[in-house]
């Protein structure tokens, strides 16, 4: 995608979501989408950055006026730095691939993905776990999905008691039991999918990918794109990460 049709697909999302009311993406703004275009962040994944950022608006009250698409730099570029590190995209290959759309254009403006913000423990816990209920609520995985996710969620609370008080060896007993149980819960959302949407997921995560592609080792790429695969599981059925990477 060239970094102008980039720009107007950010552009016609920020109009829906401010309800029909256009922002345009220009001068500095311009600017601004650009250089995601020119790192290489996913269209889905700048959405996703402009919803976070709706999420939080619409949860001080109503709506006073539009959002500009600068008001949501910081959540798309916090959303872009998650993505790479769920897929394994190193900076090395964003740099790359910034360099590759700056030869064959002219050069853009861009800021490097923040350091994403860390939780505690017993923060991630306690946010796996309203995660879960929504996704048991939602029923997006059907009702034998059900049993595991109220025994995931039970095992998580009850480490929720304990999670601020473990060191040494019992924590990290925890967190390894936590990736365990992300292993199983993907696993069990893959076998739900049917073949025409594994087929879309995996488009999905080539067209993610694609811009990183050309500059990765076979075996990276592939490691890539299962991890690309797991987030939009992920996101598909509503499913938090269990899994708890320490800062």
């Amino acid at each position: 995608m060239q970094i102008a049709d980039y720009c107007r697909e950010v552009e016609t999302y920020l109009c829906r979501k401010n309800d029909g009311h256009l922002i345009r993406i220009v001068g500095p703004s311009f600017d601004l989408v650009s250089g995601w275009a020119a790192q290489g962040v996913p269209l889905k994944v700048a959405c996703s950055g402009i919803d976070r950022y709706f999420e939080r608006y619409y949860r001080k009250g109503p709506r006073r006026r539009p959002v500009r698409i600068d008001f949501c730099e910081a959540d798309v570029l916090e959303m872009f730095d998650e993505w790479r590190r769920a897929v394994g995209v190193t900076q090395s290959s964003v740099n790359s691939h910034q360099s590759s759309v700056n030869s064959r254009q002219s050069p853009v403006n861009s800021r490097q993905s923040p350091a994403g913000r860390s939780q505690s423990l017993p923060q991630h816990l306690e946010r796996v776990v309203l995660r879960l209920t929504s996704a048991r609520v939602s029923d997006s995985l059907g009702g034998e999905f059900d049993a595991l996710i109220d025994r995931v969620a039970a095992e998580l609370g009850a480490a929720r008691a304990q999670a601020g008080g473990l060191r040494g060896p019992a924590r990290q007993a925890l967190i390894d039991r936590l990736s365990a149980l992300d292993a199983e819960l993907l696993q069990q959302a893959r076998r739900v999918l049917d073949g025409a949407a594994a087929a879309s997921l995996a488009r999905d995560a080539d067209e993610e990918l694609a811009g990183f592609r050309s500059g990765m080792a076979p075996e990276a790429f592939a490691r890539a794109r299962e991890a690309a695969m797991d987030r939009l599981v992920r996101e598909r059925f509503v499913l938090p990460t269990i899994a708890y990477e320490q800062a």
